[in-house]
């Protein structure tokens, strides 16, 4: 299949682009400073003591204060949401790098471990060195006390180790807990490992505070490998004669005359003398200068979510759908959303500190203050969740709203954040594709569109759902049908492009009800041909940029993506977004 290149670039090829110039970034910061501590003449008899391990560990400590810097950075939703809905970011392109910020996130989450790995090994060097390597001549140089020193005492017994062996263990608890099994399987222990992010940058500052590589003050008064006449005359040696013409106060007994004068005392040139010993000094801790601006903003940041959000909403309804959907509604006092974005729930009663997000399928407008989401009931928390909104757990095969005469849990709203969705009414052609209840992100559109669609850029929206049963359909299908019954009221019926597929079925099956006839004629059978699909929609579209959204499976993103990246030939290009389950 052949590619376009500007659809490549658009989509695919600034992901790769963005990781060849992080890798650079890192692998110049690293080289930078190993050369500087290589060569550093103020680092001179550390290295003599250290060797290589000295370089390797500062120039790891450096990639890590520049990532840990960074990585919070994409954890400031509330920035990220203001930053995508406001003016200062007014190119569509500048938007869509917003959009990436998770894979940023990870991107340096990685980093942090590889780079962590590097920076473990060069100071368990270091710790030997220091302990066979001990240097009596310049003893405040020494993080060991004596020759022979245990290395593990300088792990163990130190602020700078033992930190250290710390932040190795919440370092592997995060970054094995982040991995996709597991969060899929149990979210929970993602969810709890992740927060210790706090400990781990509390510890960072600790360790960095041991001041146990130290860089010499002096190198006017002390050139490294000088010759100190002080401390010659004080160990009892001779000089040199052709040191006693240049320095005559220094004279003591003759230079044996069968003794050749060594070369560097006759040619003066070559002569460096030092007037006072060698001065060390600790490190500032220079990581504080680097996370201290994130984690204050990040702090901030949190404690302005934390009292938007205290607040409990008011629940108006729960109804219950086919297959293990809920949709809640709720309404909360000057609460303002944009369709695609999604909100936090937590909720006390179900976990005191989980919460999960969800995306809004109804936005409040100027004539309604209501907000809703749905959400699949899997998992422990969805399942206490459902059970604390319905009177009876099993009670999932209710369609209509079920205005339970109880009293609602206490449900506390964060949010609203942004996502790629967003986009989807700045396109003058949109594809939206959805996944079961990947769904959810076009509901608010489509809710968006029901209320007036002239407003919005958008002129022609191919909307694509795959189910596989009959029964999941009727989440939105009065939805679905009330926008169609509109535009055909409006005379534009070609605004929206509806296909309904239902990938599992043992015949030919219809939606229930004689409302949902304009949605059974848009019914097919079997998955989606992709390839002539997006061939129709290009021949239709000719020379135009073309919005392609997805919210389901990896399968289906997978292939979008591809034939978002392939050249067709009317000149048109799509360009992707997408969202994941996980």
């Amino acid at each position: 299949m052949a590619l376009s290149w500007r659809s490549w670039l658009a989509n695919e090829g600034s992901k790769h682009l963005f990781l060849f110039f992080w890798l650079s970034v890192n692998v110049w910061l690293f080289g930078k400073t190993f050369l500087l501590y290589n060569q550093g003449l103020q680092y001179y008899y550390l290295h003599q003591m250290l060797g290589l391990g000295l370089c390797v560990s500062r120039a790891s400590a450096s990639v890590l204060n520049f990532n840990c810097c960074l990585v919070l950075l994409p954890m400031c939703r509330v920035l990220l949401a203001f930053l995508r809905g406001s003016q200062k970011v007014a190119s569509k392109k500048t938007r869509r790098l917003l959009d990436k910020s998770k894979t940023f996130h990870v991107t340096c989450g990685v980093t942090i471990c590889v780079f962590s790995v590097l920076h473990v090994a060069a100071h368990l060097v270091n710790a030997l060195n220091f302990s066979e390597n001990y240097n009596e001549e310049f003893v405040t140089l020494n993080a060991a006390n004596y020759r022979g020193e245990d290395p593990r005492k300088l792990l163990f017994a130190t602020v700078p180790g033992l930190t250290g062996v710390i932040m190795v263990l919440v370092l592997f608890l995060m970054c094995t807990a982040s991995t996709y099994a597991i969060r899929v399987s149990n979210y929970d222990i993602f969810w709890y490992t992740h927060n210790l992010f706090f400990v781990f940058y509390m510890l960072l500052m600790l360790h960095v505070s041991g001041g146990v590589l130290k860089y010499q003050t002096n190198l006017e008064e002390h050139p490294p490998g000088c010759f100190n006449p002080n401390k010659t005359l004080q160990q009892n040696l001779t000089v040199p004669k052709a040191f006693e013409e240049l320095f005559p106060d220094y004279t003591t007994e003759p230079f044996p005359e069968d003794l050749p004068v060594p070369e560097p005392f006759v040619q003066n040139s070559f002569m460096r003398v030092c007037s006072e010993e060698p001065k060390f000094q600790s490190h500032f801790p220079e990581t504080w200068f680097w996370i201290s601006g994130p984690l204050c903003l990040y702090c901030v940041e949190r404690l302005y979510r934390y009292i938007r959000s205290n607040k409990p909403v008011t629940i108006t309804s729960v109804i219950s759908h086919p297959s293990n959907v809920l949709e809640v509604r709720m309404m909360k006092d000057d609460f303002e959303a944009r369709p695609g974005q999604y909100v936090i729930l937590h909720c006390p009663r179900v976990s005191a500190l989980e919460s999960h997000p969800f995306t809004l399928t109804m936005c409040p407008t100027d004539t309604k203050a209501t907000f809703g989401v749905h959400l699949k009931v899997v998992g422990d928390w969805t399942e206490r969740f459902r059970d604390l909104l319905l009177l009876h757990s099993n009670q999932d095969t209710e369609i209509l709203p079920i205005f339970q005469q109880r009293r609602y849990p206490k449900l506390y709203v964060d949010g609203p954040f942004g996502s790629p969705f967003e986009e989807s009414l700045n396109y003058e052609v949109s594809l939206c594709v959805a996944g079961g209840i990947g769904v959810t992100p076009f509901a608010s559109v489509l809710n968006t569109l029901l209320d007036g669609w002239k407003c919005y850029k958008l002129r022609r929206l191919y909307f694509i759902w795959v189910c596989r049963d009959i029964e999941s359909f009727r989440w939105f299908a009065d939805l679905l049908c009330m926008l169609h019954n509109k535009l055909w009221q409006e005379n534009r019926p070609d605004y929206i492009n509806i296909q309904l597929y239902l990938s599992q079925t043992d015949g030919i099956q219809k939606i229930i009800g004689e409302k949902y006839q304009a949605l059974n004629s848009r019914l097919l059978i079997g998955r989606p041909r992709w390839k002539l699909l997006f061939d129709d929609i290009a021949k239709c579209n000719r020379r135009k940029t073309i919005g392609v959204f997805c919210c389901g499976p990896n399968k289906i993103s997978k292939i979008l993506h591809k034939l978002s990246n392939s050249s067709n030939s009317y000149g048109t290009r799509f360009e992707y977004n997408k969202e994941s389950f996980s």
